[in-house]
């Protein structure tokens, strides 16, 4: 690699003379109204994911201007390109399955044109870690701008955020405790800003693992959309690009196995969103890094959740920005993470850590010795009805449910959840465990519904929760005592699709374990037929059919990981 940076000259196309491949390329962009002068500086791209389908990323505009401001300031070329643009609630089937679609074009774009450096902006749920995924691959120098979340609205007195109280409120009309008027009145008022969902969910989740990870500049994860300082993070990330052009440390010397492992520790401190376990498997997956669930239970009974926000609490993201955000949150964490990681400054954690924070809420961001619960916010079960895995939310969950065994009411797919979940004759008590088929990666894209509902006939009789198994996922936004990502997945033969009504399922979150009590000769009689469904013939859902991995390999596709089997 050059000392330093080439610029307009990097990677230039290969007519059979570099020389008028240079020519050309300068002539075209001269086109763009870019003097001499500007041609020979360093080149700054900027991956950018506005669309009129992505509500999180409104300021997306705002957003460029000041990181292409700040690449001036720093004497460089800032050069804006777009990618795919994830809007979590607009896509069909499932925003899952476009994530590696993302990722892909990210990697590509990185790679086939000129730029010494990236800034990656992204928010919306899938968006940031698919960017993650495509650099780590692509492996230029890179650094992580994200979105930051909403403000919160104000319904009756009652704050409000997307989205987490949308589903109390959505809850309390399928009880029929609200109206269709209140509940169309609700509806204006959950999201009333630019940005991402208010509380912990996936998209806040993931803006502080970058942070941890060492991909974004410190103290930018919680950042509200709309404040003055997020434009200013934005300028000072686009400065740090230019720095991070000379300095050439690349996304392989931050991403490790160590600052996974801070990454996990801060998911689990935060009582995060359950998508994040798989997304950091895809990235880590990038690299040939994976974490076994057996580390992943020890980091969790390790580390105690610190983080009073919703879904698991009760602030929200603005709040946690106001505490002392992520800084206050690494220094109370310091005992507990690897502090000989670097970000993309080349800065230590250490260092980072050595500096004074001037102030803590503590009514936010728990002490050690004060933690909001004892434990992580998450655990991975296994056993005979998840052999691979799967994942448990218990800092959002009833606890009066962690240990229970139930008789199984079984839904075969989306369509037949939809059909009869609310059937007025459906055999279901409160004790039964619900469970969801073929809503995996390879059935369905894995879509966020293993959040399944209350059946309408317990949540009128005052049912506010009850165990459910999917494998789905859910919104990190979502709360209940729900087991997800269960691997392997129904479609592919995983004991899932064993399951009929009536059985019998214990779930243990003290054992960490999630059994059939079903002799096993039998689960094998009932699985001897099956067959998964076909792969469509043509498209990228064809590619995503044929490669896409299962949960705890992060569902990237078997091609893009390192070290990637199917």
């Amino acid at each position: 690699m050059s000392d330093k940076p080439l610029g307009m000259n990097n990677g230039l196309t290969n007519y059979g003379d570099l020389d008028f491949a240079r020519f050309l390329r300068r002539s075209f962009a001269r086109s763009m109204g870019i003097s001499r002068e500007m041609l020979d500086k360093p080149v700054v791209g900027i991956a950018m994911t506005p669309s009129g389908f992505n509500n999180c990323h409104r300021y997306m505009p705002d957003l460029v201007d000041a990181v292409c401001r700040g690449v001036l300031a720093a004497g460089a070329l800032p050069r804006p390109f777009p990618t795919v643009s994830l809007g979590e609630v607009f896509l069909n089937p499932t925003s899952m399955m476009y994530r590696n679609l993302m990722a892909m074009d990210t990697e590509e774009m990185i790679g086939a044109q000129p730029m010494d450096s990236v800034v990656l902006i992204g928010g919306c749920d899938k968006t940031v870690p698919a960017q993650l995924m495509g650099a780590v691959s692509a492996n230029l120098p890179t650094i992580q701008l994200v979105t930051g979340p909403m403000s919160t609205g104000r319904y009756k007195g009652q704050r409000l955020g997307a989205c987490t109280d949308c589903r109390g409120f959505w809850a309390k009309y399928r009880a029929g405790s609200i109206d269709s008027r209140e509940i169309k009145a609700v509806e204006g008022q959950l999201s009333v800003t630019a940005g991402t969902c208010a509380v912990m969910g996936t998209a806040s989740t993931m803006a502080c693992i970058a942070e941890t990870l060492g991909m974004s500049l410190p103290g930018t994860a919680a950042i509200p959309a709309v404040h003055a300082d997020r434009l200013v993070a934005a300028e000072e990330t686009g400065k740090a690009a230019v720095r991070l052009a000379h300095s050439k440390i690349t996304p392989s010397d931050v991403i490790t196995l160590k600052s996974i492992e801070n990454a996990l520790r801060v998911l689990l401190s935060v009582g995060g969103s359950t998508n994040a376990v798989m997304h950091l498997a895809a990235i880590a997956g990038r690299l040939g890094i994976r974490i076994p669930f057996s580390r992943f239970n020890q980091l969790s009974d390790e580390t105690p959740v610190l983080v009073d926000l919703k879904p698991a609490g009760e602030g929200y993201m603005e709040d946690f920005h106001a505490a002392g955000g992520m800084g206050a949150l690494l220094r109370e964490l310091r005992p507990f993470l690897h502090l000989d990681t670097i970000d993309v400054e080349g800065r230590r954690l250490d260092e980072r850590l050595a500096e004074p924070l001037a102030w803590i809420d503590r009514a936010v961001i728990r002490s050690l010795d004060n933690p909001v619960a004892g434990v992580g916010g998450l655990v991975a079960l296994t056993g005979n009805l998840a052999p691979q895995g799967a994942i448990f939310k218990r800092a959002a969950a009833t606890a009066s449910l962690f240990e229970s065994e139930g008789r199984a009411v079984v839904f075969s797919g989306l369509e037949d959840l939809s059909r009869r979940i609310d059937d007025p004759d459906l055999d279901v008590r409160p004790d039964d465990i619900l469970v969801l088929q073929n809503a995996g990666p390879y059935a369905a894209g894995m879509p966020e519904a293993g959040y399944l509902p209350i059946p309408k006939k317990l949540a009128r009789a005052g049912v506010k929760d009850m165990v459910r198994i999917s494998d789905a996922r859910m919104s990190g936004t979502a709360f209940g005592s729900i087991v997800l990502h269960v691997a392997p997945e129904a479609a592919v033969g995983g004991p899932l699709a064993a399951v009929r009504n009536g059985d019998r399922i214990r779930l243990s979150i003290a054992n960490k374990s999630m059994d059939l009590l079903v002799d096993d000769a039998e689960i094998k009689r009932r699985l001897a037929d099956h067959r998964p469904p076909l792969v469509p013939a043509r498209g990228y859902k064809s590619l995503y059919g044929r490669t896409v991995l299962q949960a705890p390999d992060g569902c990237d596709f078997d091609f893009l990981t390192r070290n990637g089997t199917r």
